[in-house]
């Protein structure tokens, strides 16, 4: 084998970029084939009408350890939301602050007279805020798992808080407002959000792998767009270790790192255990003159009373980029499969709905939804015990890797770590 490795990766999603840049630094020669005419996978923006869209409500953590390690988070211009959410309730009509006092002192008295939240709930939080981010990298996704209701339980949190705070909250992160997700996802994201703070760039989520792929290009690698992988032989040919079939050409190489999505991934390499049960989201956009102002203090607003709408986020209270003068985006998150097959004018009705009651001393007949992102695999399912069965990097028959966040848990953190941990397996191999 000679002293350069050339490598296949398919995917130009975040794990992708990140095997790629890793694989190139080390002196591989490595290409990426990417189906889409743009890089990016899950994490990707569209622009329309003077509007910066993301596909599907999303931020980033910078507490995420990858995150710092894989990106130049300075150089992303980060706009930051404020830490906690804005409590609402539809059927009372109000609206409260729940912040980290720690982290955001100028919320302390709003935080302290909140009457949603009971003390012993808001001192039970600070101690498990102490708990772990005391605890080692190696403490998150191990040991014991449950649900995370029955963690908060076992931490005598009240079912009053889980149920107006944790489950609106949470539910927009694991897409699971009854809480059966696993704890171990909750753990490690309550610690991200304790050591960090969450945002978009200016320029949208997409600027996200835009990032990875200049420096993957940086390192030496070539990222080929508007090309898919339809099959990947560990068998290979005559000039290499295996053969990756494209849209285009057959490649022979040493190794190929297969870093598409589950289903694609599970095509390519008859590995099982790449997880197919997908949780579906639902986002819906809207235009809303500057008239008629949405304030948050740059926070999420939480329907404590229903998931349809789960939360509604002004997001140019914290991003003013994201709409031309003179106009608001907002966007708000429905949660379940029956969000996916409403009609939009319906779900847009329930978000006017929604804001009238929080906001009742406005009017929102002017708001228009503009783009509805209907997602069916937003996230892999992640009840507990699920991250004992995920694949490894290696399971692929011959020097085939695998890449995704389906090999570590669903997050921007685990696409990445897993583009990192699939290089390294490469390298010692080869």
């Amino acid at each position: 084998m000679s002293d350069s490795p050339t490598v296949v990766v398919a995917g130009a999603g975040l794990a992708g970029l990140v095997a790629a840049r890793h694989l190139a630094d080390a002196g591989a020669d490595v290409t990426v084939y990417e189906r889409r005419p743009e890089v990016g996978g899950r994490v990707r923006t569209r622009r329309e009408d003077g509007f910066t869209l993301d596909r599907g409500f999303q931020v980033l953590f910078t507490g995420y350890p990858a995150v710092r390690r894989e990106l130049d988070v300075d150089a992303l211009d980060l706009r930051g939301f404020r830490p906690g959410a804005v409590i609402c309730s539809t059927d009372e009509g109000t609206r409260s602050v729940l912040s980290d006092p720690l982290r955001d002192p100028r919320s302390l008295v709003e935080s302290a007279f909140n009457r949603e939240v009971t003390t012993a709930d808001k001192l039970r939080t600070l101690a498990l805020r102490q708990d772990l981010t005391g605890r080692d990298e190696s403490w998150f996704f191990s040991g014991r798992d449950t649900s995370i209701r029955e963690y908060l339980r076992e931490w005598g949190f009240s079912e009053k808080y889980v149920e107006n705070f944790v489950a609106p909250f949470y539910g927009g992160i694991t897409l699971d407002r009854s809480l059966a997700t696993s704890k171990h996802v909750f753990a490690y994201t309550f610690r991200a959000l304790s050591n960090g703070r969450i945002g978009v760039p200016s320029e949208g989520m997409g600027a996200i792998p835009e990032q990875l792929r200049a420096s993957a290009e940086a390192a030496g690698a070539a990222v080929v767009t508007g090309e898919r992988v339809e099959g990947v032989d560990p068998v290979g040919g005559a000039s290499g270790d295996v053969t990756v079939e494209t849209t285009d050409r057959a490649v022979d190489a040493d190794a190929a790192v297969v870093a598409t999505d589950p289903k694609t991934a599970r095509e390519l390499t008859d590995v099982d255990a790449v997880p197919t049960e997908g949780v579906p989201s639902t986002t819906q956009y809207y235009r809303l003159p500057a008239t008629t102002p949405v304030e948050t203090g740059k926070k999420i607003l939480l329907n404590s009373d229903d998931p349809s709408p789960n939360v509604v986020v002004p997001l140019t209270d914290v991003a003013p980029e994201y709409a031309p003068d003179g106009e608001q985006l907002l966007c708000a998150t429905f949660l379940g499969d029956d969000a996916r097959f409403r009609d939009a004018d319906a779900l847009a009705a329930d978000t006017r709905e929604a804001l009238g009651a929080w906001y009742p001393e406005r009017t929102f007949g002017a708001l228009e939804a503009i783009h509805t992102d209907r997602i069916e695999f937003a996230q892999f399912a992640q009840p507990p015990g699920v991250h004992e069965s995920l694949p490894d990097a290696r399971d692929p028959d011959g020097t085939v890797y695998l890449a995704g966040d389906y090999t570590e848990w669903s997050s921007i953190q685990g696409a990445m770590e897993s583009g990192r941990t699939a290089a390294r397996a490469v390298l010692a191999d080869l």
